[in-house]
């Protein structure tokens, strides 16, 4: 089953052919649970570190069937809290070395994927943030004079004037942009399906159409086991991998939330569109509104255009029809053809998808060695590149549990989660915080000026 209206999947050049599912009882060093980019990754680092390892993968649908295969395409070095978070959090040095990491990864993104022999549309061109007001303006120099006093130069963030916007890309009403070369563009159907063949290829055991319903932690001489409708799985770890559904497993509800991020894309446009914009190194774009927004330039020249804004659903529910909302797809084409007036294709694909949300909005990685569990995630959208940096950390957490690397000693690496508060507190404060973001949008677009709003965002998401 493929994510519908999905443009990543309907323009894959072979129909997906799900895996067989799990038939009978097995015993193996690592079990997966998501055969998403986590999940993958994790299967391959395993195995690149130790052919001999028996390493089943174990997926509800068909690999990359959640965010890997849906999201917006973004393999970048951004992280899901702000920089002062991290250094007020973790310390400076914990700050510099994650920073370096990740900007490290994405690179290193295209190498794997380039000796995997993966086609995954790679283009490393760095990303935009348009300013489109005054105020976006200040704010955008106030974060780049931010970067700097914590010694981040220009080769890794900088100003671009309007004037100089024709070299990158340019949207209507930008008085400049913030540019970090550190992101490129991919697709991320082509990349996770790949994945899923090349690690076949080095052993490992897929099974598809696989629902997991309990993962239990290791009890004396008993190893940890996953639970699935037709057949059991014994390892010494199992590692859980299911980012945005991690709340439809047992005693997971409080663990991350899932919020709901929605797509659409153009019919490929024509080349005097492209010629007028630019975006010719395939830069991927956003401005800076608080509700979240994204976008790149296809292969096959498109926009792919995604955004928050759809609601938090009670209890952490994850249906398959939330996946598509009417309103929140008009307002993102809406938004679209404001960005660009020339535009005068249609939309040919809508869909949507669930992200995962920690409470402290950190990632994770953690490997008890007492129980055999291992989990990582809560990318809150920034998971193409921190899901081959949480898998690299968690291959090296279980194959040398005794040595340090450069990926263990990540400040997210081995630390305790704070749960989120029951019902119905988080719907409405989840909620709440979605409406503070459209409220504050609107008070900077029809008066120019800060609203109350914003401040109170920043201090929820602080």
């Amino acid at each position: 089953m493929a994510p519908s209206q999905s443009l990543w999947w309907s323009s894959l050049e072979h129909a997906v052919t799900p895996r067989a599912a799990l038939g009978q009882h097995l015993d193996v060093d690592v079990a997966i649970v998501g055969g998403g980019f986590t999940g993958l990754w994790t299967a391959r680092e395993l195995l690149r570190r130790d052919p001999t390892l028996r390493v089943a993968v174990l997926e509800k649908e068909v690999c990359g069937f959640g965010a890997s295969g849906r999201n917006g395409g973004w393999a970048s070095g951004l992280f899901p809290m702000s920089n002062a978070s991290v250094i007020r959090r973790y310390g400076r040095e914990s700050f510099e070395h994650q920073r370096h990491v990740l900007q490290d990864a994405v690179v290193e993104l295209g190498s794997s994927t380039r000796d995997d022999g993966i086609d995954a549309r790679y283009e490393h061109g760095g990303t935009m943030t348009f300013a489109r007001s005054e105020l976006q303006v200040t704010r955008l120099h106030e974060e780049i004079a931010s970067a700097r006093d914590i010694g981040i130069g220009p080769d890794d963030l900088s100003w671009v004037d309007e004037t100089d916007l024709d070299g990158h890309g340019r949207v209507a009403g930008a008085r400049g942009a913030m540019f970090s070369p550190h992101c490129a563009r991919i697709d991320p159907a082509r990349l996770v399906r790949g994945l899923s063949d090349v690690v076949a290829r080095l052993g490992a055991m897929i099974f598809e159409n696989t629902a997991v319903t309990r993962i239990i932690p290791r009890r004396g001489d008993r190893r940890a086991e996953v639970v699935t409708v037709g057949a059991n799985v014994h390892a010494d770890f199992v590692v859980r991998a299911t980012e945005g559904f991690t709340p439809n497993l047992p005693h997971e509800r409080r663990t991350v939330v899932p919020l709901y991020s929605l797509m659409i894309a153009t019919e490929p446009l024509a080349r005097d569109f492209w010629n007028d914009v630019g975006f010719a190194h395939h830069e991927t774009f956003a401005d800076d509104r608080h509700m979240i927004i994204y976008g790149q330039r296809t292969n096959d020249d498109r926009i792919a255009f995604g955004g928050r804004g759809a609601p938090y659903h009670f209890g952490s529910s994850v249906e398959s029809r939330f996946d598509t909302d009417p309103k929140v797809f008009e307002k993102l084409e809406a938004t679209l053809r404001e960005l660009f007036p020339t535009l005068e294709g249609s939309i040919t694909h809508a869909w949507g998808g669930p992200l995962a949300m920690p409470r402290d909005h950190s990632p994770f990685v953690r490997v008890d060695f007492d129980t055999g569990l291992a989990s990582a995630g809560g990318y809150t959208g920034d998971g193409v590149v921190l899901s081959h940096v949480a898998a690299t950390a968690l291959a090296d957490l279980i194959t040398r549990p005794q040595t340090e690397t450069d990926f263990t000693r990540l400040p997210f690496v081995q630390r305790t989660l704070r749960r989120w508060e029951f019902e119905p507190f988080r719907w409405i404060g989840i909620n709440a915080g979605l409406g503070l973001a459209n409220w504050a949008d609107r008070v900077e677009a029809k008066r120019a000026r800060l609203s109350r709003a914003s401040r109170w965002l920043e201090r929820l998401y602080d």
